[in-house]
């Protein structure tokens, strides 16, 4: 076998190699293939390509056309000749062939051979297209596809349900959302006619009704559409009423008050209207139809879908009340099943809000409550919420004080002796004979109301501590999340706020809660820290304010000098004491509250304003705040003693200890004020400063009391030590503070200028102290208490 291959190959490769002895033109191979067609060798048609030069057999034709069309999809009859390079005119014959033969159902329109698979990917665009725009004109895709709109409708009919998810109708193709949608407009339109009407008004309506929704861009809806729906909604039953020559509807009331079988003189309308209406639902103030629950129920669904709320009243007839709408929601399946599997709820009788309404607004509230929390805890609460906290502890306050009684009541015979004080919140109900026991139950009963209406205010008292928002707080705060309950045109949007507000209340207290617990532990090292830290501080400080207030007895004769010593300490002094125990405590109330301070490195230093410490002591919880005006007060005031008594009441109510001073400390104090005075003495080289250093020493050793006087006071205080200096001793004291004196006088008046004559006397004044300071700080630093 594989020698006879070998053979071939070799005989097909010299044949290839042999020259041949008779060469063939172009005309004489045509004329050979004709004349073996005449001669029926050739029993197959031959048609000529364009160019003369080749053969193509009609099979190879259709061929060659029907891959074409595969791979296009949409191929035109024209385009097929110039690709295939055959006449026209065999193209066209053969393209009807192809497409009478073809089982998958090709169709030759208008000079173009079109596949199913084509159209099939056109639906799928139309409806991705469709799913955008809600709805799409047939004309519009027609132009679009250059082809009829009777042929896009039979295709797309094709294709409704599978390919298309929407309905074709009356030249517009619609999404099943968008049918629902309309249909839902025409219902509630035909249900909310009364009278009768002609159809053509109310389509208009909604045409503008849906332009105005749908914006410019939005395709025009036809009064068919409309009118295709509202022959399906009738047929079904969902619309009650007779129409006439197609346009002219009159509707049938889905409900009858009770009013008006009374008027027309049926005394009993609702067992009146059972009997003749069995399927029909007795409410408070009407009779309504099946219909009725109906509408309110796809009403209701649409809106837990939509995790939105509804209130029930918009879509009943103006006429029903909350009890009438309460009754049929009772009755509607969408409303038990929400509730069965906590989708929703029902507030205020008439209102249905769903569960993922009601989980956004809460979230929504607990970042607000978060901010109230951080404000309210630092002072700072927001100016739109001041009024509210405002109202809200003005009617506490009101109401506690109309209740509360101060008075001692007697209880028994109005001649017995014994007498007994009940608390505050009782009332006490004197014990009658037999015959007035009912009176006595009955003021039992006011007694128990009392009590509770007492603990209701205790409550209250409690939360206003705690800084608890209000009701009315949470009710502004809905109103500005959910603008809705008023712009819908509620009359009174409290009927829901005040139910919603409510129910959220607890949780967002019991969130609150939560959290400040959880903060206040983690917290709670930082808080005991700083209270140590401020514990501390406030004692040395305290002992030093006693005992720079004990030096003021001294002055008390001279009540001008006294009133200076007294403003002096107090803004000195008793203010950085203040403003120490302020910061701190302003802290302690921050990490309370679950806010991350950082503990200053050094809050002595502290400086506060007045408005500044007003606002902290505003901050502060309960009667803390109080007491912390009234020390904002004693320092704007003009006595020590005061200061000292609000000081002591804050710190008691801050849980700190301030110390006495005793004899025994007021001596190792003095001791150690001294040292440190005589120390800056010796070390002064300030003739000015020197002044009032000599001076707190001198009153040191001659009356053993600390002194802290200001400039202004230090003539006064030079003056009460004549009796008790030696005269040399006080002479140099006396010219040393006049000399002082006139130094200052002469700095003030400097006006810098190289010609003033005042800075020659400035170096003389200078000079002067400077020669008297070894003598002053001799004698201090040498005398003795006389």
């Amino acid at each position: 076998m594989d020698a006879e291959l070998l053979e071939l190959a070799r005989q097909f490769e010299s044949a290839q190699q042999a020259k041949s002895s008779i060469r063939l033109s172009e005309r004489n191979v045509v004329e050979l293939v004709q004349k073996l067609h005449e001669l029926h060798i050739i029993d197959f048609d031959l048609l000529h390509t364009v160019s003369g030069k080749e053969y193509i057999t009609p099979e190879q034709l259709r061929h060659e056309m029907m891959l074409e069309i595969k791979k296009l999809g949409r191929v035109s009859v024209i385009d097929l000749a110039d690709i295939t390079g055959v006449d026209l005119y065999h193209v066209e014959n053969q393209a009807q062939r192809v497409v009478s033969g073809d089982p998958s159902g090709l169709m030759l329109i208008q000079g173009e051979i079109i596949s199913q698979s084509y159209w099939d990917n056109i639906a799928e665009e139309i409806n991705e297209r469709l799913q955008e725009c809600s709805q799409i004109s047939l004309a519009e895709i027609a132009a679009n596809l250059n082809v009829g709109s009777e042929f896009v409708a039979s295709m797309l009919e094709a294709r409704l349900g599978t390919l298309v998810k929407g309905r074709l109708e009356g030249g517009q193709l619609y999404t099943p959302a968008y049918v629902t949608r309309v249909s839902a407009m025409v219902r509630g339109a035909a249900r909310g006619v009364t009278v009768p009407i002609n159809l053509s008004l109310l389509w208009g309506t909604l045409q503008q009704l849906l332009q105005a929704m749908d914006g410019a861009g939005g395709v025009a809806t036809e009064s068919s559409f409309f009118q295709s729906l509202f022959n399906g909604l009738a047929k079904e039953g969902e619309i009650l009423g007779s129409l006439r020559a197609g346009v002219h509807w009159t509707p049938t009331n889905s409900f009858i008050s009770y009013d008006t079988l009374q008027k027309l003189g049926i005394s009993q309308p609702v067992q009146f209207l059972q009997s003749r209406y069995a399927e029909g639902l007795p409410l408070v103030t009407a009779f309504a139809h099946p219909s009725m629950i109906e509408m309110l129920d796809a009403a209701v669904e649409d809106a837990i879908d939509r995790s939105s709320w509804i209130d029930s009243l918009s879509v009943l007839p103006s006429s029903f009340g909350s009890q009438d709408a309460s009754k049929i929601l009772s009755h509607c399946n969408s409303v038990q099943s929400a509730l069965k599997d906590n989708k929703g709820m029902i507030l205020g009788d008439s209102y249905v809000l769903s569960n993922g309404f009601i989980k956004d607004v809460y979230g929504r509230m607990e970042k607000e409550l978060e901010v109230f929390r951080l404000s309210g805890s630092s002072g700072a609460i927001p100016s739109d919420d001041i009024h509210l906290v405002m109202e809200a502890k003005g009617r506490t306050d009101s109401g506690r004080s109309g209740e509360v009684n101060e008075k001692r009541k007697k209880k028994g015979k109005t001649s017995g002796a014994r007498t007994e004080i009940l608390p505050d919140d009782e009332e006490i109900v004197p014990l009658k004979s037999k015959k007035n026991q009912r009176k006595g139950k009955e003021a039992s009963l006011v007694l128990s109301d009392t009590k509770k209406a007492s603990k209701k205010d205790s409550t209250r008292m409690q939360e206003d501590d705690l800084n608890i928002p209000s009701d009315d707080w949470i009710m502004q705060k809905i109103l500005n999340l959910v603008p809705d309950f008023e712009e819908q045109g509620l009359e009174d949007p409290q009927t829901i706020l005040g139910p919603l507000a409510n129910y959220m209340r607890p949780m967002l207290i019991s969130s609150l809660k939560e959290k400040r617990k959880t903060l206040f532990t983690e917290n709670a090292g930082k808080m005991r820290h700083l209270l140590d830290n401020l514990q501390k501080k406030l004692d040395e400080a305290f002992l030093n304010m006693q005992l720079y207030e004990k030096a003021l007895d001294l002055f008390e004769d001279d009540q001008s000098t006294c009133a200076v010593l007294h403003r002096h300490l107090l803004r000195t002094i008793a203010a950085s004491i203040g403003d120490m125990l302020f910061h701190n405590l302003d802290m302690h109330n921050k990490l309370k509250n679950g806010i991350d301070v950082e503990e200053s490195p050094d809050s002595e230093s502290i400086t506060l304003g007045s408005a500044e410490r007003t606002a902290l002591a505003k901050s502060f919880p309960g009667s803390l705040s109080k007491k912390a005006l009234a020390v904002v007060e004693a320092l704007e005031g003009k006595r020590v003693e005061a200061f000292m008594t609000s000081l002591r009441e804050v710190a008691e109510e801050s849980g700190l200890l301030l110390k006495k001073l005793d004899k025994k400390l007021e001596r190792t104090l003095l001791h150690s004020y001294r040292k440190d005075l005589i120390s800056q003495v010796s070390a002064e080289t300030d003739p000015v400063a020197l002044l009032p250093k000599v001076v707190s020493l001198l009153y040191i050793q001659v009356h053993n009391k600390a002194l802290q006087a200001p400039g202004r006071a230090i003539s006064a205080a030079v003056s009460r030590l004549k009796d008790k200096l030696d005269d040399s001793a006080f002479k140099i004291l006396t010219e040393y503070q006049t000399a002082t004196v006139t130094l200052l006088s002469l700095l003030s008046a400097c006006t810098g200028d190289e010609e003033d004559c005042t800075s020659d006397r400035i170096a003389s004044k200078r000079e002067l102290l400077g020669n008297l300071m070894p003598a002053l700080k001799g004698f201090v630093l040498g005398t003795t208490p006389s």
